[in-house]
């Protein structure tokens, strides 16, 4: 199936929290000067118009980055996910929304290098229209799954595998298993991050199980829920599982968890988990 197209999410909640941890990801990586290739296997089109139809239809961003957007006192790494967005709206005003491609591209150093693959189609040419010429930035027409046998392990030996499917596929958590499995193998020391919608709370939950039975050493899980999870309907959370996490993740994520929770939540509703 190809029928999902994220601009009808785009800049929502899920996004925000999607973000925020990958800046982290990036700037934890930069603390040594050795470059690092960044795999990115869904990457979508690079950059969103949150005045167009799609994203207009159900107004997702108002309750994601909206809520940010003119808030002051955020700590220095919400402060800086805001500043990744503010620099597609030089006059001020919310309208473009940057995927993880655009995000990743913005922080990288010269040395470092970003390799996108996105099977739509559509998505894929916008993709590529978004980084021709641009030498750090490889843009491939190509199932994500497929992309991990081709292009790990990276000539760099450092990085990252930034997994953000659409769960369009009933079976996505269990090609999630096979991908962590096929990483570990060819990339042992590799930092892999999926993200993951939390709708019916059994299946990931299961899927977390599954992932500690492969005997991993290093996995970091963290959630931000902004609806019970009991409830029938909807997104009620999202989470990402983290292999191989960097040091000191834990304790930056202990602090920007409570505080997303704080700014995103409507009511008293709302959790988070940090294990």
């Amino acid at each position: 199936m190809l029928s999902y197209r994220h601009a009808f999410h785009a800049g929502n909640y899920a996004d925000v929290f999607k973000h925020v941890l990958l800046v982290q990801l990036i700037r934890a990586l930069q603390r040594k000067d050795k470059p690092f290739c960044l795999l990115d296997t869904h990457a979508g089109a690079g950059r969103y118009d949150l005045h167009s139809v799609s994203a207009q239809k159900n107004r997702e961003f108002v309750d994601g980055i909206s809520r940010l957007w003119d808030q002051t006192g955020l700590s220095t790494e919400l402060a800086e996910y805001v500043t990744q967005v503010r620099a597609l709206n030089p006059n001020g005003a919310l309208r473009y929304y940057p995927g993880s491609p655009r995000i990743a591209r913005n922080l990288l150093r010269p040395a470092d290098r970003l390799v996108l693959t996105e099977r739509h189609p559509t998505d894929h040419a916008t993709l590529k229209a978004e980084f021709t010429g641009d030498r750090q930035v490889a843009v491939h027409h190509q199932d994500g799954y497929t992309a991990l046998k081709a292009f790990l392990p990276p000539p760099e030996r450092r990085g990252l595998v930034f997994i953000d499917p659409s769960f369009e596929l009933k079976d996505e958590f269990d090609r999630l298993i096979a991908a962590v499995q096929l990483i570990h193998r060819r990339w042992a020391s590799g930092i892999i991050a999926i993200w993951y919608p939390i709708l019916d709370r059994a299946p990931s939950l299961r899927w977390q199980q599954t992932l500690k039975n492969l005997g991993i050493p290093a996995m970091l899980c963290a959630e931000l829920g902004l609806y019970p999870y009991d409830t029938p309907f909807g997104l009620h959370g999202n989470g990402m599982m983290i292999i191989n996490p960097p040091w000191q993740l834990d304790e930056t994520l202990g602090r920007l968890l409570p505080e997303l929770l704080q700014k995103l939540r409507v009511g008293n509703d709302g959790q988070t988990r940090l294990e």
